[in-house]
């Protein structure tokens, strides 16, 4: 003991006073995230925030010990220079530049955490990897929101005052046997601790903890936001692959419960043409056609004309996105295919033949296209589009008028819609898909359209009046037409995005979407509200059973104008655990199995019923949560999504 402490003692207690400020400023920002985001992650009280830090302990970890794991070899590798003013300033650079880097991955998930509902993950940049604007939506978000940067500034100054308030004395050593064989002998403990610390338990029997464990021991699933940190969660999915083969249940009770494929008999006189809106961001909050009978205190609707347009039509004010992000809007709505856990347009699995109500309207003899207004190739659109098999795609390149630009994302919505309006219809019958881009961040209007439309309570609100307004236009120029006449017309959001009323704070709601399908032909008897449970799933089942394809069809999803032959599974994720709504109640599946029964009113699933309430549906629903994910990951891994 006299030798370890005559040979490393100062150098051991400085590296774990460095790791020590470590857990202090995660603590830190743990706390700003969630003050970032407490309209959306409801605590109560200080003991319970108390609660999910200590648990968070055990994620903060994992990611201090997988960013300093250099820094800390480096610290206790005997090579007698270790005490040195320049290799002391060597290992004070390595560690500020690396923490630092990481550090800010938290930070930058103060703003994220609101679009995208899930702490930042490996998936965020399969994204970006799409996008040649990044720095300037740095800049604007920056501009948003300087405090962010603020604190992240303020606190790496503190860190580095602190860092250097304890200083690694030069000591030069006398003894090399003993200074060798202490220094191996630590090293060996570290790495032994820091093995258990990034599995986050030393029984070799269980796995290295993810982001299921955060949910462990919170009163609702968003807190399992709060016990994660960002760097946890990014690391722990870069080459991540929750895709895999399991076997719960026999193939017949596949084939009898789940009806992966589905076949709808109508007869039609002409094939109608389908036009797609999917509108950016559109919340089914932002609606008031979608909030009738929800007493909403104080409600406002922002978007009159969609408003207007569902009193003709037949629209679905209990509707579910099946995925966070836009590119997950697109293949939930013209595939059927949602997104779990992982996303699957990011997967080595996407790129295979996808039966879809793309593939099928080829098939049928139709035009098909696709139009998005950003840069070709945004969002992985145009990848993902050809997978489909869209036989056109209009982009920004084919638009060609860079003065309708917003400067940051796309062509403005209501030109871009207008030139949509000009191509589309040349051939008949066609199906078209238009993605709209304007109501998203950084939330602005066209100059010429500054005071037209309400501030609204949130961002949102106004950039969602002018797509709404720009969709009104839309309409407007092509109500004459020759091809207007027998077009149905649907119109959902990708995803949602801020949140003004506590309605859709709740965990459920924050993938409420409408959907609404729309056609002045009467003969489709597209009219009426209908308030049973729907999602994005649902709209290419739909769209093919009103075109009259009588074919045996993929679809996890059913067609929401025939009866219910086939039973209805909702399904999402919060990049943690599956959400699936069946029959009463709401159920949490890990992948492995359910662990958490809730009832469906109970959108905040604050009461989990799971071994509380024990009855013949809820054994039932947990093994169609169980065939439901086998059946996805067959079809997914094996190719067989044709």
């Amino acid at each position: 003991m006299n030798f370890f402490k005559e040979y490393r003692t100062g150098e051991v207690v400085a590296l774990l006073y460095r790791l020590f400020l470590a857990y202090f400023f995660y603590q830190f920002a743990r706390f700003l995230f969630w003050f970032y985001n407490k309209d959306l992650i409801k605590v109560d009280g200080i003991s319970d925030y108390l609660n999910l830090a200590w648990h968070g302990i055990a994620f903060d970890t994992t990611a201090i010990l997988y960013v300093n794991s250099l820094f800390i070899l480096l610290s206790l590798i005997p090579v007698m220079v270790n005490t040195k003013k320049y290799y002391q300033k060597i290992l004070f650079w390595i560690y500020f530049i690396t923490n630092g880097i990481a550090y800010s991955l938290n930070f930058g998930d103060f703003i994220y955490f609101k679009f995208s509902q899930a702490r930042l993950t490996i998936a965020a940049m399969h994204v970006a990897q799409h996008e040649s604007n990044l720095l300037k939506v740095f800049g604007v978000s920056v501009m948003q929101h300087p405090f962010v940067l603020i604190w992240f500034f303020v606190l790496m100054a503190l860190w580095v005052w602190l860092y250097k308030k304890v200083k690694v004395q030069f000591k030069k050593p006398k003894k090399l046997i003993p200074y060798f064989f202490f220094s191996i002998v630590t090293l060996c403990a570290v790495a032994t601790l820091a093995v258990g610390g990034i599995r986050g338990d030393f029984r070799h029997s269980t796995r290295p903890i993810n982001m299921v464990d955060a949910n462990k021991h919170v009163k609702n699933p968003a807190q399992g936001n709060v016990v994660l940190n960002s760097t946890f969660s990014f690391i722990r999915t870069i080459n991540s692959n929750n895709f895999r083969l399991v076997n719960f249940v026999e193939q017949q009770f596949i084939e009898e419960n789940i009806h992966p494929y589905k076949t709808y008999q109508r007869t039609i006189k002409e094939r109608p043409n389908i036009v797609i809106f999917i509108v950016e961001s559109f919340g089914r909050e932002y609606s008031g056609a979608f909030n009738q009978n929800r007493n909403i205190e104080n409600f406002v609707s922002y978007t009159p004309f969609v408003d207007s347009l569902a009193k003709e039509s037949l629209i679905f004010p209990n509707a579910f996105a099946n995925g966070r992000q836009s590119i997950h809007g697109m293949s939930s709505i013209l595939a059927g295919i949602p997104t779990l856990t992982d996303a699957f347009t990011s997967s080595p699995y996407a790129n295979q033949k996808i039966q879809s109500v793309v593939s099928i309207s080829n098939e049928l003899g139709y035009d098909t296209s696709f139009y998005h207004g950003a840069p070709n190739g945004s969002m992985g659109f145009q990848g993902f589009g050809n997978i489909l098999g869209f036989q056109h795609y209009f982009g920004k390149t084919e638009y060609n008028n860079d003065e309708d630009f917003d400067g940051m994302w796309a062509i403005w919505d209501e030109p871009f819609l207008q030139y949509f309006g000009e191509n589309i219809g040349k051939k008949q019958p066609f199906m078209s898909t238009m993605f709209t881009a304007s109501s998203h961040h950084p939330f602005r209007v066209p100059e010429k359209y500054q005071g037209k439309f309400k501030k609204g309570n949130i961002e949102m609100h106004q950039p969602m009046q002018y797509t709404d307004w720009a969709i009104r236009q839309f309409f407007e120029s092509v109500k004459n037409k020759p091809w207007f006449h027998n077009t149905i017309f649907v119109i959902t959001g990708d995803h949602t995005n801020q949140v003004y009323y506590p309605e859709y704070e709740k965990t459920m709601n924050r993938y409420a979407v409408p959907i609404l399908f729309y056609s002045p032909n009467p003969e489709y008897q597209l009219k009426g509200v209908n308030y049973e449970l729907a999602q994005q799933m649902d709209i290419y089942p739909t769209l093919a059973d009103l075109m009259g394809y009588n074919k045996k069809i993929r679809s996890w999803g059913r067609s929401l104008v025939s009866e219910k032959q086939y039973p209805h599974l909702i399904v999402n994720s919060d990049s943690i655990n599956e959400q699936m709504i069946i029959g009463n109640y709401i159920y949490r599946f890990n992948g492995n199995e359910v662990v958490g029964v809730y009832d469906q009113s109970d959108l905040n699933m604050e009461k989990n019923l799971l071994g509380k309430v024990n009855n013949a549906e809820i054994e039932k629903g947990i093994k169609l949560c169980r065939a439901w994910y086998q059946d996805y990951m067959d079809r997914v891994i094996n190719r067989k999504l044709n």
